[in-house]
This record gives structure tokens, C-alpha cells and sequence, in this order.
């Protein structure tokens, strides 16, 4: 990676640092500090169990607990065993924490106005055309993906999400028992693997390897979420199927598709994907691809 760019994103980190209030003790002229608001924010009007603003803003429970305590102090929040399970707790905001919250969105719109205002609006177009782009950069890659066991719960979540989806496209139900199969013990090793690609510590995709020869290996169950397209994170997904292919000895990953899946169609013949006749007897299935993989790699990359 190019020291010019760790440089340019350090100097944008500072500027935006500066520039919203994070680095004052006082945010948006209030009695807290940003960390404090955030925390507030995300436990918002309806409330929100403490391990779920956890996971979502990616805080250890040490920090969120002083957060909470604080708020607490301040009267902004309380904090309670869950109705249907008392292990679990819920924060919830006071009518004071209500009202505050009101008054931070005011002064939250006023903040962001003062950063357009001094700007024409050809500027104000393109400095928030080039936040939305930095959104979505900076979203694709909070994504982590993650080696998963295929009973686990969230890669069932993920491998049901995908049956449902063929059978919302196709208005036929899908039955994963036809035809080729990927059954748990087809996708662990060393037979396979799963993976699951996780958003703010929430499943948003999925895909797996089964192998199928001594050289070969398919792809197989590859899904994303619609909150998680339009990040780049399908070809991030297949890319890193295809190095632990590799890793695991195969010259040749193969995948069949079928035709309602227009977008993985596309990105299959983008990546290098060439149509192959058909492999297996997949009903739902109506192309058939494969890829040379070339030499295996040396070591094991990072994810």
C-alpha cells in the first residue's frame, strides 16, 4: 500500500475529526463528549439491548459500560434486564434522554448546514456525492469474513436467506436436496469450507467450497443481503472462496447458476469465469462455469 495514500486518509481523518466536534468535550455545545451522543443515538427512541449497540458501533464492553454509566448519571437512560430473557439488558431513554435526543438532531442538522453553507452549490453537490462514495467505501470495509461452521446459526440464517431468495425469484420452491448437494459434511474440511461475511457483527453474506475431485473444487451457496450490495463485497467474496480454493490444492474452482441471478452472472464473467458444459444435474441450474486457478499460492493471505 502506497504511503501517499495511509498519508491522505490520516489527513482526512483529521479534518473530519476536527471539523464535526469529535476531539470537544462539549459536542454540538451539549454536556457530553461524541462518544457519549453516538452511544444515545443508537439507543434512540424505541431503545436497544446493551449487546446489540455494542456490536453495532464496534465498542469493547468496558468502554460502552462507562458510556452507559454516564448517560445513566446524567438521567438520559436507564438500563434493565430484558422482559424475555433477564441475562439480556436493555437501555432505554428517560423522557429527559427523549428530549435530548430531539435537541442533539437540531443541532446535528445545524452542523452538517454550517458545512455546506460557505460553499457554492456546485461544491456542496460534489463534496456530498464524494461522502456518499466515502460511506460506502468505508462501509465494504467494515466487512469481515469469516470461516464459519455450517450449522452454525448465522451461516443457517444466510443459507436460508439464499433458498428464500431463489424462491422469491423463480416462485418455485427450492428444494436443496435435488440435484447437487452442499450438506454440512460436504462443506467442512476437508471436504470444504463456509464462510460468512459479517456487517457491524451482523451476517450479511455467505458462500462455500465443496470439493469435487482432486483438483476441483465448486463454489457453492454464495449470497449476499440487499443492505450489503452495491459495496463490491460479491467479488471480495468470491475472490477470497478462490484463495482458499487454491490454498487447499485446487488448479480449477467451478460454480453452476442459475438464470434469475442476473448480477452473479455478470460478476462470474467478469472475474474470469468461462461457461463450461454442464457439470452436475442441478435442476435449478442453467450455466455452468469454471476458472483455472494457475499455480497455488505460497502462505496463507490475510482476511
Amino acid at each position: 500500500m502506497a504511503d501517499a495514500m495511509v498519508e491522505q486518509v490520516r489527513r482526512f481523518n483529521r479534518t473530519v475529526t476536527q471539523r464535526v466536534g469529535a476531539l470537544d468535550d462539549h459536542f454540538a455545545g451539549r454536556d457530553r463528549p461524541l462518544g457519549e451522543a453516538r452511544v444515545l443515538w443508537e439507543i434512540g427512541a424505541d431503545g436497544s439491548e446493551v449487546r446489540a449497540v455494542r456490536a453495532r458501533l464496534g465498542l469493547d464492553s468496558g468502554h460502552l459500560s462507562r458510556l452507559l454509566r454516564s448517560l445513566e448519571a446524567a438521567g438520559l437512560i436507564t438500563v434493565t434486564p430484558g422482559e424475555q430473557d433477564q441475562r439480556v439488558r436493555v437501555a432505554r431513554a428517560t423522557p429527559a434522554g427523549l428530549a435530548e435526543l430531539r435537541e442533539l438532531d437540531r443541532r446535528s442538522d445545524a452542523l452538517a448546514a454550517s458545512l455546506l453553507e460557505p460553499l457554492t452549490a456546485s461544491q456542496r453537490e460534489r463534496l456530498t456525492a464524494a461522502m456518499r462514495d466515502v460511506e460506502r467505501l468505508l462501509t465494504a470495509a467494515m466487512v469481515e469474513i469469516a470461516v464459519t461452521d455450517p450449522e452454525h446459526p448465522d451461516a443457517r440464517f444466510c443459507i436460508r436467506s439464499y433458498f428464500a431468495e431463489l424462491e422469491r425469484r423463480s416462485g418455485a420452491p427450492f428444494d436443496p436436496l435435488v440435484g447437487s448437494t452442499a450438506e454440512p459434511g460436504e462443506l467442512r474440511p476437508p471436504k470444504g469450507e463456509l464462510v460468512v461475511a459479517y456487517l457491524r457483527a451482523e451476517p450479511v453474506g455467505c458462500g462455500a467450497l465443496k470439493r469435487t475431485g482432486t483438483k476441483t473444487i465448486d463454489i457453492k451457496r454464495m449470497w449476499l443481503a440487499e443492505s450489503a450490495r452495491g459495496l463490491g463485497l460479491g467479488r471480495r467474496l468470491l475472490h477470497d472462496l478462490e484463495e482458499r480454493a487454491a490454498r487447499a490444492g485446487a488448479r480449477t474452482v467451478r460454480l453452476e447458476t442459475s438464470d434469475l441471478l442476473h448480477e452473479a452472472i455478470a460478476l462470474y464473467r467478469s472475474a474470469g469465469y468461462e461457461e463450461v458444459p454442464a457439470f452436475n444435474d442441478e435442476p435449478f441450474a442453467h450455466h455452468w462455469f469454471a476458472k483455472d486457478l494457475g499455480a497455488a499460492p505460497r502462505g496463507r493471505a490475510g482476511h
